[in-house]
């Protein structure tokens, strides 16, 4: 971990061991980010190159089965993801509670270029109700295939909280 993401980490008040009693990887930026689309907010969503051939495919697949995959959330950057927890401080959230469902700046798979949050129509964006949906149910039978894997079921070893929404590309 770098001097300037130890700096941003204290800046937020992220325990100094964090990086290291985290079982969550370290990112660095992407060498290049291309557009996917805007997201069901309409704000532009970039990934890397082969992750995003691998959601338009995994994306085509599902509207083929009458699935309809809409992205949340895709890159974020060290800053935008400090951002995010800044918004939670800000609220009164205790820094130990926001990293269960935030990842520090640097350990968040959408720093590398290759997550995705998704969603469906008739759900609430970044809500474990997502599980209940048939678009969940058709992402655990073929998002695989497509090289994207759910990154914190339940119980998972990095203490984050279940995030049925969250699927990464690990090809």
């Amino acid at each position: 971990m770098d001097q300037k993401l130890r700096e941003l980490h204290a800046s937020l008040g992220i325990p100094a061991e964090y990086y290291k009693n985290t079982k969550l990887a370290c990112f660095g930026a992407p060498t290049a980010l291309i557009s996917i689309g805007a997201d069901v907010f309409g704000r532009p969503q970039r990934l890397e190159q082969t992750a995003a051939t691998a959601w338009f495919a995994m994306r085509e697949h599902a509207e083929s089965d009458g699935i309809a995959l809409q992205v949340v959330s895709a890159y974020r950057s060290a800053e935008y993801q400090a951002e995010v927890i800044q918004r939670s401080l800000d609220k009164g959230d205790q820094i130990e509670l926001i990293l269960q469902r935030i990842a520090a700046p640097g350990f968040s798979e959408h720093q590398s270029g290759r997550a995705l949050d998704l969603t469906t129509p008739g759900y609430k964006a970044v809500e474990e109700e997502f599980e209940e949906s048939n678009a969940f149910t058709w992402l655990t039978q073929y998002a695989r295939q497509h090289g994207f894997e759910l990154s914190f079921p339940r119980n998972n070893p990095y203490g984050v909280i279940y995030e049925p929404w969250h699927w990464c590309y690990q090809k």
